[in-house]
């Protein structure tokens, strides 16, 4: 019975989340499917709710995610309301920035994810995380951490506009709009081409009458 309740809750979704994301409806249903048979291959879990394993589990191996803080603000970002669980309409939503986003979009999602503290403000501390997790993986003679800070003064030098140390929305837009490829300075948090497509093969070629 219960069954039953959740595939008719999720044909409901469909009909209406399509509206507020750069899918189609017969996309949206192919990734309901997918969000129902990850949460079926768990024996217990709730088909409407994908708990932070079940996420980082499809972020590692879906989209080649590695890095733990990138991850966990990846899945702080699909999480709106901070109940600790992706519902299947964030699931929708967030993968349709994730996936299809525009530039604004992804800018702010990324500027979001790089906000550890969600301040508003991406400060020289968390860009110090962020970037010692991300590039100190080699051993070096050398003390990594000075380099690391020094990165983090040259992306200051180059990215504070309104010279505060540190980094606010406006800033990084601005940084962004001048060098795109500024969009993942901080660590990679959107997938790569190679996964998007592989994964949006997934579903878009999925059979809708499953309900």
């Amino acid at each position: 019975m219960a069954h039953i309740v959740a595939k008719k809750a999720l044909a409901k979704l469909a009909e209406t989340c399509y509206r507020s994301t750069h899918f189609t409806k017969q996309e949206v249903e192919g990734l309901l499917h997918v969000f129902r048979d990850l949460q079926t291959s768990k024996k217990g879990k709730d088909e409407m709710k994908m708990d932070r394993a079940t996420f980082r589990e499809v972020l590692h191996y879906t989209f080649a995610m590695t890095d733990d803080i990138l991850m966990d603000r990846v899945f702080r970002g699909f999480d709106q309301d901070n109940d600790s669980y992706v519902s299947a309409q964030e699931w929708v939503q967030g993968l349709s920035v994730f996936l299809r986003g525009t530039m604004e979009e992804k800018m702010k999602y990324c500027f979001e994810v790089y906000d550890l503290n969600s301040d508003g403000y991406i400060s020289r501390e968390e860009m110090f995380s962020m970037l010692k997790n991300t590039l100190a993986k080699q051993p070096t003679e050398e003390d990594p951490d000075e380099g690391i800070k020094d990165l983090v003064e040259i992306t200051l030098k180059k990215m504070d506009h309104d010279h505060d140390s540190r980094l606010s929305y406006s800033d990084y837009k601005t940084s962004v709009e001048t060098e795109p490829l500024l969009l993942e300075v901080f660590g990679p948090c959107l997938p790569a081409a190679k996964q998007v497509h592989a994964f949006t093969a997934t579903f878009s070629d999925t059979c809708t009458d499953y309900y």
